[in-house]
C-alpha cells in the first residue's frame, strides 16, 4: 500500500518575507510566507528536453510523470536513470536532472522527434501542444465504466481529508494539491506544487518509481479547478475517478466522457456535480 505523507516545512519549498500589511486604515509591517517557484531542467543525453517551473521537491517523480504523460516513455523500465545533472568540473547542478533511457528507446536515431523538443512548461501549463481528442482516443483505450462503486457519502469527506494534509498550503495559501485515494476514501498520497499539473505528475511519477503503476480503482483528487491535461494524465494513469473542489472546462467534461472516466466537480460541504459517468456513484 502507498504511505501517506505530509508536507514538511523546509526553506527549500517554502520561504519567508516581510509585507506591509493594511488593514483599513492601520498599517503593520509583519513576515509573510511563500511558495518557491524554482525551474527544473530534465537533459536526456545532456541534451535539454524541458525546463518545468514547479516547487521543489519530489523531482524525481516530477521528471517520471512527465515523461510518460508527455509521451517520452510509455513504461517505467524504459528509464535507466535519473540523477543529478553535473557540470564541466562533474559537480552536481542544482535544479537540473539528467535522465538516461535504455538504448533502444531513448537513444534509437530513427526516433530523434520526441528527444529535441525543447519547451519551457509554466506552472500554469499543461500538456503543451496536446490538445485533440480524438488523437488520444486512438493511441489511449477508454476505461471500463462498470467497474467501481463509490459511496456518495464517502466522496463529500474527501476535501476536509486533503486540506487537514496540506501542510504547506496552510503556511502559504499558494500552492495546489493533488492526492490519491482508494474506494474506501483513505488518503494514500499527496503532493503539492505551485502547478496543479506538477502535482499530479509527482503523484504519477511516484507510481512509476514504487511499481503501483496504473492506479487501477482509485480516486484522483485535485484541489482547483480540472483542465485538460488533468484529464488527459489521469486517463494515462488509468484512472477512473476525478474529482475537483471547483468547476471542469468544457474540454475536460468532453474527455472524461468519452475516455470513461468519472468527473466529479465542486465538491464542497456535502453536495458536488457530477459530469460524467454518474453510474459509478451510489448512496
Amino acid at each position: 500500500m502507498i504511505s501517506s505523507w505530509r508536507s514538511p516545512l523546509d526553506p527549500e519549498r517554502v520561504m519567508q518575507v516581510n509585507v506591509t500589511h493594511w488593514q483599513d486604515n492601520a498599517q503593520q509591517f509583519r513576515e509573510e510566507q511563500l511558495t518557491v517557484e524554482e525551474p527544473l531542467e530534465l537533459r536526456i543525453a545532456t541534451r535539454s528536453l524541458v525546463v518545468i517551473m514547479r516547487t521543489p521537491g519530489h523531482d524525481r517523480e516530477l521528471a517520471m510523470g512527465f515523461l510518460l504523460t508527455e509521451g517520452v516513455i510509455a513504461q517505467a523500465n524504459e528509464v535507466q536513470m535519473v540523477e543529478a545533472g553535473l557540470d564541466d568540473d562533474g559537480l552536481p547542478l542544482a535544479n537540473v536532472l539528467e535522465i538516461t533511457l535504455h538504448k533502444q528507446r531513448g537513444q534509437d536515431k530513427a526516433q530523434p522527434a520526441a528527444f529535441e523538443r525543447h519547451f519551457v512548461v509554466s506552472a500554469s501549463c499543461g500538456l503543451c501542444g496536446k490538445n485533440n481528442i480524438a488523437a488520444l482516443m486512438t493511441t489511449t483505450p477508454p476505461l471500463d465504466s462498470d467497474t467501481q462503486h463509490l459511496s456518495a457519502a464517502m466522496l463529500y469527506e474527501l476535501a476536509a481529508r486533503l486540506r487537514s494534509e496540506q501542510a504547506v498550503f496552510e503556511h502559504t495559501g499558494g500552492l495546489h494539491a493533488a492526492a490519491i485515494f482508494d474506494e474506501q476514501g483513505q488518503l494514500l498520497l499527496l503532493r503539492e506544487d505551485v502547478g496543479r499539473h506538477n502535482a499530479v505528475d509527482k503523484l504519477i511519477g511516484h507510481s512509476l518509481l514504487h511499481g503501483t503503476y496504473p492506479y487501477h480503482k482509485r480516486i484522483l483528487l485535485v484541489s482547483g479547478r480540472t483542465s485538460f491535461e488533468i484529464l488527459q494524465k489521469a486517463l494515462l494513469a488509468r484512472i477512473p475517478c476525478v474529482v475537483a473542489i471547483s468547476a471542469p472546462s468544457s474540454l475536460a467534461v468532453e474527455l472524461a466522457e468519452q475516455s470513461g472516466i468519472t468527473l466529479i466537480g465542486f465538491l464542497r460541504d456535502h453536495s458536488m456535480n457530477v459530469y460524467t459517468h454518474a453510474q459509478r456513484i451510489v448512496r
